[in-house]
């Protein structure tokens, strides 16, 4: 398979210990996953299809107890990634949403979203809410586009050690970003009160994870889960 060849030749060193096979829900692919990242995270990327850890979980939410969470709904998806839009291609009802990404169905920016009112059942974000300076606008946003009884699927890096979201307005620099928040390009580091944002703007959120021993199953992350926040109504 060229993806894991190509892992081999870039970073030999994750395959010279044992590696417990995996299972992507994605494209069914059972085996060994591979690095992803700079530097690299060893055992987190499906050579099949490319889905990373929070694809997966995306995945087993949607078709938990055998159902298709996505059938028949409209979706607006912020900075899709090539594996959820291969996943998604032919649905007409799927659309993409970015400020700087080409190819997206809709080119906006999250905060002042210029499209009507209550016209999504499902809008996702994946490790976009971290970037954005205003993010309680950009939630306001999300739950005006839903429709009510509609669903947000966002994940975001958590630090589950604290409660409170670590943030500074004075931190600008990549490298004293990427020191403070992990990343260069992130503006906060959340805290496990990204459930209380959330709620503030409405929404009725809920965790979605798995045992332990279908997080191993899955190549899953330990502390990261899927938040799902409901807009109340019929």
């Amino acid at each position: 398979m060229l993806r894991l060849a190509r892992a081999w030749w870039r970073d030999r060193g994750q395959f010279a210990s044992p590696r417990l096979p995996r299972h992507c829900p994605i494209c069914d692919y059972r085996g060994v996953f591979i690095s992803v990242g700079h530097p690299p995270r060893w055992d987190a990327r499906c050579p099949g299809c490319g889905s990373r850890e929070r694809h997966r979980l995306t995945e087993l939410w949607i078709t938990e107890g055998g159902a298709d969470r996505f059938a028949g709904k409209r979706i607006l998806h912020f900075a899709p990634e090539k594996v959820w839009q291969r996943r998604m291609a032919g649905q007409p009802l799927y659309e993409t949403a970015d400020l700087l990404q080409k190819g997206v169905t809709h080119q906006v920016d999250i905060t002042k979203i210029p499209l009507p009112d209550a016209g999504y059942d499902i809008v996702m974000a994946h490790h976009v809410l971290e970037h954005i300076p205003d993010d309680r606008a950009a939630m306001a946003e999300l739950f005006r586009m839903l429709k009510p009884g509609g669903i947000g699927v966002f994940s975001v890096p958590i630090n589950p050690t604290r409660q409170e979201t670590y943030e500074n307005p004075a931190i600008t620099g990549a490298a004293a970003r990427a020191a403070h928040f992990s990343a260069p390009d992130h503006v906060r580091y959340y805290g496990l009160d990204f459930a209380d944002r959330l709620q503030a703007c409405g929404f009725k959120v809920e965790i979605f994870r798995l045992p332990p021993e279908r997080e191993v199953a899955f190549g899953l992350l330990r502390d990261e889960w899927l938040y799902i926040a409901t807009k109340p109504g019929a």
